[in-house]
């Protein structure tokens, strides 16, 4: 089947998501700059949240952009990721409000791991179903950054239980890493 259906979902429910974070951003009840302080920690989790949705948004984009085609298995791992992306604006909300408490930002990174997760079983099947020689199998190679990313999202987890700060330094570090979309899809693109 085609994958047009399937790119024009995860765009509308990637927006969503990104939409639904906004709207966690309560206005201050006073014009004082001082009663924007209270909602610093919210706002930072906000713009973390929004760089790593942004970061799903393209990398996901330069995948299907190569694919041909797409079949069940393949939607059914693609809702798995939204699934866990999904949730992403309720852990951004909970660990923002107790100002990074460290079960909340232990949380958000299991939320993270488990998105960094779907992402790698969703292009492993996009690039059985596409085949060796495929332009996504080129340009995917041996992909350390995810498992580098994985290995972020996990020692996170555990740092937040001791100090979150910790925890949230290597969630920054992961996103900081995939800041600077990963060019080897367009390169294969342009072959």
């Amino acid at each position: 089947m085609t994958k047009g259906r399937l790119e024009a979902f995860s765009d509308g429910v990637i927006a969503i998501i990104i939409t639904i974070m906004v709207l966690e951003l309560k206005i201050p009840h006073g014009t004082a700059w001082a009663d924007l302080g209270p909602l610093i920690p919210t706002f930072l989790s906000y713009g973390l949240s929004f760089v790593v949705l942004g970061i799903y948004w393209t990398n996901h984009h330069h995948m299907i952009h190569v694919v041909k085609t797409v079949t069940g298995t393949i939607l059914w791992a693609n809702l798995h990721l939204l699934f866990w992306l999904s949730v992403v604006p309720f852990v951004t909300a909970w660990m923002g409000e107790n100002h990074y408490a460290a079960i909340p930002v232990a949380l958000y990174g299991f939320v993270l791991f488990m998105a960094g997760f779907a992402f790698t079983i969703l292009a492993h099947l996009l690039v059985r179903h596409e085949g060796p020689d495929s332009t996504l199998a080129k340009a995917v190679g041996r992909n350390h950054k995810r498992k580098i990313s994985q290995a972020g999202y996990a020692l996170g987890i555990v740092a937040a239980f001791f100090m979150p700060a910790i925890g949230l330094a290597f969630y920054v570090a992961v996103a900081l890493m995939w800041f600077v979309p990963d060019r080897r899809i367009e390169k294969q693109a342009e072959v």
